[in-house]
C-alpha cells in the first residue's frame, strides 16, 4: 500500500509536517517495505490553490491514504473525489507515523479540520488535536498550539457557507482560523448564531492583542484581518446591488490579470469556469457563488451583474 506523509525534511525521521498544501516535503511510503520517494513539494510558494494542486499530485502519485496534521476544504473536496483517505492530527516523526497507521492506531477524517488558506504566510504549525494517538517516542514533549477560531465568519463570496480568515494561534503559527464555518449561505440568510463575533469585531481584535505575539506578528494580523474585511465589503455590496437591480450575478476574467493557472475552474462548483491559456467563464452556467473571486491569487476574478431572463 502506498501512503502519503506530510514531512518537515526528506526522510522517515523527520517530523510530520502540520499543513498539508504548504508543506516543504511528501513522503510517499510503500508500508510493506518502507521503502519510501521524496518529493520536494512544488506548491509550497502559491499565492493560492496550494492545497488543491497538491492533493491532486498526491492523486496522480497513486497513494491510497494521506497522513498530516491539518486538511483544509478544498484539499479535502479533491481527495474525496479520487477515493483518498486523509488523516489529520498526526504528528511526530513520520516513521513512527506510518508504523501506527500500519497498526490501525489512525482514523479516517470525516471532513477538514481547518479554514481554507491555512498556513499561508505562516510558519509550521502544531496540528489541530483530534484525538489521534500521537506518534512521537513516549515521554516526549511537545504541546499543541490552539487558533483562535471557529465562530461565526461571512462566507467566501457569499456561497457555501466557507468562513474567512485564517486566525493567529497561540504557541506559534497559525491557528485554526476566524471564522471557519456558518458562512452567509447561498439563500442569503444568516447561518451562524448571531451572537458570535464577525472577524474583525472588537471581540476578535482584543483577542488577537491578548496573544502572545510580538508587535510585528499582530500588525501583520490585523492588516490581514483589514484586508478581509475589504474583499467582504466588495462582496456584499456587490450583492446587495444585483439584489436591489433585479440582476443576476455572473463571474468576469480580467485578461489582463489573469495568469491561466487554473484555480478559479478548480473550485467553481457549477463547471462554469474554463482555462485554455486564460480562464473564460461561461455565463449561462455560473450561479455567482464568488468562490473564484475570493480563491484568484491575482484578483482577475469579479463579479458583475446580468439581466435576470
Amino acid at each position: 500500500m502506498k501512503i502519503a506523509v506530510t514531512s518537515m525534511g526528506p526522510a522517515l525521521d523527520d517530523n510530520v509536517e502540520a499543513r498539508f498544501g504548504r508543506c516543504p516535503y511528501f513522503l510517499i511510503v510503500d508500508t510493506d517495505t518502507m521503502q519510501y520517494e521524496t518529493i520536494e513539494n512544488p506548491n509550497i510558494a502559491l499565492g493560492g490553490g496550494a492545497g488543491i494542486q497538491s492533493a491532486q499530485l498526491m492523486s496522480q502519485k497513486g497513494v491510497t491514504t494521506v497522513l498530516t496534521g491539518n486538511c483544509g476544504p478544498n484539499a479535502f473536496n479533491v481527495f474525496g473525489q479520487a477515493g483518498i483517505q486523509v488523516i489529520v492530527g498526526v504528528s511526530g516523526p513520520v516513521r513512527n507515523a506510518v508504523e501506527q497507521f500500519k497498526t490501525g492506531a489512525f482514523s479516517s477524517a470525516s471532513g477538514p479540520n481547518v479554514s481554507s488558506h491555512f498556513g499561508v504566510n505562516t510558519t509550521p504549525a502544531d496540528p489541530t488535536p483530534t484525538g489521534q494517538p500521537t506518534t512521537g517516542p513516549l515521554g516526549q514533549g511537545g504541546g499543541m498550539g490552539f487558533g483562535m477560531g471557529g465562530g461565526g465568519g461571512m462566507g467566501r463570496g457569499m456561497g457555501g457557507g466557507r468562513g474567512m480568515g485564517k486566525g493567529m494561534g497561540r504557541g506559534g503559527g497559525m491557528g485554526r482560523g476566524m471564522g471557519g464555518g456558518g458562512g452567509m449561505g447561498r439563500g442569503m440568510g444568516m447561518q451562524a448564531p448571531m451572537d458570535m463575533p464577525l472577524p474583525g469585531s472588537a471581540a476578535d481584535f482584543s483577542q488577537i492583542a491578548g496573544t502572545q505575539m510580538n508587535p510585528e506578528q499582530e500588525l501583520a494580523a490585523l492588516k490581514q484581518q483589514a484586508e478581509l474585511l475589504e474583499q467582504q465589503k466588495h462582496q456584499l455590496n456587490s450583492r446587495i446591488r444585483q439584489l436591489e437591480s433585479g440582476r443576476k450575478a455572473v463571474a468576469v476574467i480580467d485578461a489582463g490579470k489573469c495568469a491561466g493557472c487554473g484555480i478559479c475552474q478548480d473550485v467553481c462548483p457549477a463547471n462554469a469556469i474554463k482555462v485554455n491559456g486564460q480562464a473564460v467563464v461561461q455565463p449561462e452556467l455560473c450561479t455567482g457563488c464568488g468562490l473564484c473571486v475570493g480563491e484568484c491569487p491575482n484578483g482577475a476574478v469579479v463579479l458583475t451583474s446580468s439581466v435576470n431572463s
